[in-house]
């Protein structure tokens, strides 16, 4: 194999789809409002207290002009079409031409922690009340991982390599830093990397609240009558995350690329630290999770003290913040306290493999604005007395160098350190 290029990778575009809004833009607008986008589910019916989601306002893969009532019928796997929706809103930010130049330069990385379970769902349904013949021949495309980054190069017209990392919530932060080796090392000049996930149907949500991961909202709670303050990372009364949908796609490029097609740099990918826990399927192992995080710092040769925001994986459950907590006090010590940490899914939920995309794209976009978005819902635990948690509202502030957590059922860590580029 021919040496690597060893090439500088930048991001110069995003698309996103949450619980705020069909659009990076619109989930911007709201975010830095401090608006969170949960309610009652209405995707399905369920018989759990664990019923408060995040599902993405006004979602019809009709209106979105990339299929047709049979195309649609067909693909019924909801991530397949999310996703096309979101590349093609990524590559017009950045404002990427799929050219015969770039089309085969050009490789796309989804990841997803639960692929196309809905359109199994609706197979296994077909097949109890209807019979065999009934079952749809496009099942198999609809639960492959990497259907919707094969269709949404069939619309976009990108040729080169596919494939969806999995790392189940840390899939798109994998998805990130396999795709910003890949253009550094010279297998491609660009790439689109994120994560999917349409995870609401009734048995992920059982399924959750059975293992005691999802708040339950319970008639004396604070989110009962008020849906948005179901999420609280790192809040004294914090009891579970909120399941929800969502879609971040972020594009990557080779710097020389960049002058040579009239491209912005809007951060760089650094670092990359990686790790697998070897512990429990989710209950975290520190030592592991304090090397990935070292080991992206390390990576963008730089140390703790240049670090000025972290955006944490920051689920809401009690003991998955503190672990984190725990792990970035090892690495960074007593200037922990003086470093603004805020977790998006305070806002927009945990959409699973989805979800470091998404505050990827944030953090990006916050450190070209010079804004920090908050920890809405915060109330303060004695246990992390001290710590900046940019509590209830949006803040103006500079900050160059971001570290991104992500972690995952199965003891996947995959942590990136960016550079903001003004």
């Amino acid at each position: 194999m021919k040496a690597p290029k060893n090439r500088r990778v930048f991001v110069i575009g995003y698309g996103a789809a949450t619980p705020l809004g069909r659009t990076f833009s619109t989930t911007w607008e709201r975010a830095v409002k401090a608006e969170a986008g949960f309610r009652t589910v209405t995707r399905c019916h369920v018989k759990t207290l664990s019923h408060v989601v995040g599902e993405i306002p006004d979602w019809d893969p009709l209106h979105l002009g990339l299929a047709d009532e049979k195309e649609v019928y067909n693909w019924n796997a909801a991530f397949v079409i999310l996703t096309m929706a979101v590349c093609r809103e990524a590559l017009e930010h950045a404002g990427l031409i799929m050219d015969n130049g770039v089309a085969p330069k050009t490789a796309c990385l989804i990841g997803s922690a639960i692929n196309g379970t809905d359109a199994f769902r609706y197979a296994v349904e077909k097949l109890r009340d209807q019979g065999p013949l009934k079952v749809s021949p496009y099942l198999l495309p609809n639960i492959c991982a990497n259907l919707p980054a094969g269709k949404a190069g069939m619309e976009l017209g990108f040729t080169g390599p596919i494939f969806s990392p999995q790392g189940a919530c840390a899939s798109a932060n994998y998805a990130l830093a396999l795709g910003a080796r890949m253009i550094r090392d010279g297998d491609c000049d660009f790439a689109l990397a994120g994560g999917v996930d349409m995870p609401i149907i009734p048995e992920i949500l059982h399924g959750f609240a059975n293992m005691n991961a999802t708040i339950k909202i319970h008639p004396y709670d604070r989110a009962h009558g008020d849906p948005s303050q179901a999420s609280r990372p790192f809040s004294v009364d914090r009891k579970g995350f909120v399941v929800a949908e969502g879609a971040g796609i972020l594009v990557l490029a080779a710097e020389e690329t960049l002058k040579a097609h009239g491209l912005q740099a809007r951060a760089e990918i650094m670092g990359v630290g990686w790790s697998s826990d070897a512990h429990h399927f989710t209950r975290p192992n520190k030592d592991t999770v304090i090397r990935a995080i070292g080991n992206a710092i390390d990576d963008a040769d730089l140390s703790a003290e240049d670090i000025s925001y972290i955006n944490a994986h920051g689920t809401s459950t009690m003991a998955g913040d503190s672990t984190e907590i725990d792990c970035l006090r090892a690495v960074f010590g007593d200037r922990l306290a003086d470093i603004p940490i805020s977790s998006n899914k305070s806002q927009i939920g945990h959409s699973l493999g989805a979800a470091a995309a998404v505050e990827d794209a944030l953090t990006i976009e916050g450190m070209q604005r010079g804004v920090i978005l908050p920890t809405i819902n915060y109330l303060a635990d004695p246990a992390f007395n001290g710590l900046d948690f940019v509590p209830g509202e949006a803040r103006r502030q500079h900050h160059e160098i971001a570290l991104s957590n992500a972690f995952g059922f199965g003891g996947t860590n995959c942590c990136i350190v960016f550079r903001g580029c003004q």
